[in-house]
């Protein structure tokens, strides 16, 4: 027969007010504990991630100000060497070197701007403050849960 035999329980599903009959309390909180485990493993899991991330972002940002603060060097250091060499001959070498300290000061300015840039765009743990914020609705009885 098909409603007879070991199988016959498979097919068939407990309701939760069944389920709820048959569990001890403690087993429900055992249950609910481990739940609440699970989810603080999983938020501090997403926070490492933001963190890395977080922390690529910002070196990369402290490399483009490093950059530009080499730029600047070199800026100064061929403006200098410009404007001796224009004071010493008045026209000729000199204007190279103001040249070459132009095109140092745009390098310094674009890495300059692409680490402000990097370093503005840093919003800290948002998907993990989104997602513990979420924590007490979960908990309140009632609550179907995905």
């Amino acid at each position: 027969m098909v409603g007879e035999g070991p199988l016959a329980d498979a097919w068939v599903r407990e309701t939760p007010e069944e389920k709820a009959a048959d569990t001890s309390l403690g087993d429900l909180l055992a249950e609910v504990s481990q739940d609440i485990s699970t989810l603080m493993r999983q938020e501090m899991e997403l926070a490492k991630a933001e963190l890395r991330q977080s922390a690529t972002r910002a070196g990369k940002a402290a490399g483009m100000f490093a950059g530009a603060g080499e730029a600047a060097r070199f800026t100064l250091l061929f403006l200098s060497i410009a404007l001796w060499a224009g004071l010493a001959y008045l026209v000729g070498q000199g204007w190279s070197a103001v040249i070459v300290a132009v095109v140092w000061a745009a390098v310094g300015a674009i890495l300059y701007f692409l680490g402000k840039n990097e370093l503005s765009s840093l919003r800290g743990l948002t998907k993990t403050a989104e997602t513990v914020q979420e924590i007490p609705g979960a908990l309140k009885p009632g609550k179907d849960t995905p």
